[in-house]
């Protein structure tokens, strides 16, 4: 287990560096604006990015502030629950990510693919992915 936790220290140090040296964005800020590029209209709930980036709702709600002051995402308050905020990327952000996607490849690819050959990345791949699903009885045992 130790060495799992030290290749997901190792690799995210790595990724996250590189993309505040060279863009002045955190990995966590990327991924945000990768999930919004990715999201119908480039909007999500707040509370679901908390959930996706494995953040608490004040984490993101710092993070977003600091998008939000870089012109990168806006702000959306629901129209039909006041409690309900929604992150909207800007195309700003859009532009950003889209700046930063070359090199944070190139470091993924630096970091991961080229020490894999297909077989063993495409097995890698598979495993984490089971560790990233939610586990069934997540909800805990049914009645």
């Amino acid at each position: 287990m130790g060495r799992l936790i030290g290749a997901h220290s190792a690799l995210t140090t790595e990724l996250s560096a590189q993309l505040v040296a060279d863009h002045g964005l955190t990995l966590n800020e990327y991924e945000v604006l990768m999930l919004l590029a990715r999201a119908p209209d480039g909007v999500m709930r707040r509370v679901d990015l908390a959930h996706e980036v494995r953040l608490s709702p004040s984490g993101v709600t710092r993070m977003l502030d600091r998008l939000e002051a870089g012109g990168l995402v806006g702000k959306r308050n629901c129209e039909k629950d006041a409690r309900v905020t929604y992150a909207e990327l800007t195309d700003a952000g859009l532009a950003k990510l889209e700046e930063c996607a070359p090199g944070h490849v190139a470091a993924a690819d630096r970091l991961l693919a080229d020490r894999f050959d297909d077989d063993e990345l495409n097995s890698l791949v598979e495993l984490l992915g089971r560790l990233s699903a939610p586990a069934d009885d997540e909800c805990g045992p049914t009645a």
